[in-house]
């Protein structure tokens, strides 16, 4: 599905990534991030595991140019089902336009509407406090992940209630 987003830099256009869409997005995480990005905690979790169809996305522009992407992976938080938000990544020359804000609501809302109940994340508070993510206490993401930096957002009320533990590979 393909939602038109007017950026400051012009129409942009949200869809669903698709398996053609792989390699390119992962150019632009290769691009946003440091290298060795793949050796983070989080992409253990990620091993193996496909990222969450529907809900991980990609911004283009009206000449067909990727310039965001956001990808979900399921975890389990204990025994609780959980997504895992990231990452999510601006293309250099399209950063200040407000793409990545606008693929966190988007897909946030999506997963919501499909049925997820909480969302985790590691990240800057200050960022994604304006999403409504809030620090998790009691939630413990595999070494050597900042405790500070291990945020979520409940979906469903209260869904974060009691749920903690390990955060650990989906097993589905």
């Amino acid at each position: 599905m393909r939602r038109p987003e007017q950026g400051r830099g012009g129409v942009i256009e949200l869809m669903a990534e698709q398996p053609d869409d792989r390699w390119e997005v992962e150019a632009l995480y290769d691009l946003c991030f440091a290298p060795g990005r793949e050796a983070l905690s989080s992409y253990r979790l990620r091993d193996g595991v496909p990222p969450v169809a529907g809900l991980s996305e990609v911004a283009r522009d009206s000449d067909g140019i990727l310039a965001a992407a956001i990808r979900y992976w399921p975890v389990l938080v204990g025994a609780a089902p959980a997504l895992l938000l990231g990452p999510v990544a601006v293309h250099p020359t399209r950063q200040g336009e407000g793409l990545g804000g606008s693929l966190i609501r988007d897909s946030v809302a999506k997963a919501e509407e499909t049925g997820w109940a909480r969302v985790m994340l590691v990240g800057d508070v200050p960022y994604y406090r304006r999403f409504g993510f809030t620090k998790l206490t009691g939630v413990e993401m595999p070494p050597p992940t900042n405790p500070d930096r291990v945020l979520g957002l409940a979906l469903q009320e209260a869904a974060w209630d009691g749920v903690q533990g390990q955060v650990r590979r989906w097993q589905g």
